[in-house]
């Protein structure tokens, strides 16, 4: 295994000790360190003319640059898409690789797979009511918040599809919209429940049986 490679400015000493007609072994005893460390970094320099670390060659992509931005593009406008998916759509234009491949790919772009957020469906006439909420309440004191009592109630399925699903998605995404799955409160097999909170603590959580009506 390859150790830490020296600096420029250690390289740089060796060449020059070594144009002052200094020996290997003598090179290797005044800066500390082996002689064929030494032997390597002259042999470099006088079959390339410089002690800089020159561009290494590597294993050629799989993946041809029209792709890679098409998986990109993908992952980003369908985030609940899979990696067999974005498979199967690669080798369709004749691109063969692993799923760890795609991945990768992905995770460069910044693009990373994530448990889906299940949130309220909020319609438009929602997020208005609830702005429209918030502002109108900006100058009440904590004093009188303390007096409000906030109560809901919802109903929980019994039976029900709670798999988790996950998102392509970038840091700090994972409220958006596109990366959340909508919740509503209905279903088969369920029960209806009632609970509240104030400033004081979280008060019982009630069965209601029958229809609530008010």
């Amino acid at each position: 295994m390859k150790n830490k490679e020296h600096t420029r400015q250690v390289r740089d000493t060796v060449v020059k000790k070594f144009k002052a007609g200094f020996e290997y072994k003598k090179i290797s005893q005044a800066l500390n360190i082996p002689r064929s460390t030494v032997q390597a970094i002259i042999l470099k320099w006088k079959e390339y003319q410089t002690t800089a670390n020159l561009p290494r060659p590597g294993c050629p992509s799989k993946l041809s640059a029209h792709t890679r931005r098409r998986l990109i593009r993908d992952a980003a406008k369908r985030p609940m898409i899979t990696l067999d998916e974005l498979q199967r759509s690669t080798a369709e234009v004749g691109d063969s690789v692993h799923r760890t491949t795609i991945s990768r790919i992905l995770h460069k772009s910044g693009l990373y797979g994530r448990v889906a957020r299940r949130k309220p469906f909020l319609t438009d006439i929602h997020k208005k009511c609830c702005l429209k909420f918030a502002t109108s309440h900006l100058g009440d004191t904590p004093n009188m918040w303390k007096k409000v009592l906030w109560s809901d109630e919802t109903k929980i399925e019994l039976f029900g599809n709670n798999a988790k699903c996950y998102v392509w998605c970038k840091c700090n995404t994972a409220h958006h919209p596109e990366h959340t799955i909508p919740t509503v409160k209905h279903g088969g097999g369920s029960i209806m429940v009632w609970a509240c909170f104030s400033s004081a603590g979280t008060g019982k959580m009630v069965k209601i049986d029958g229809k609530m009506d008010g």
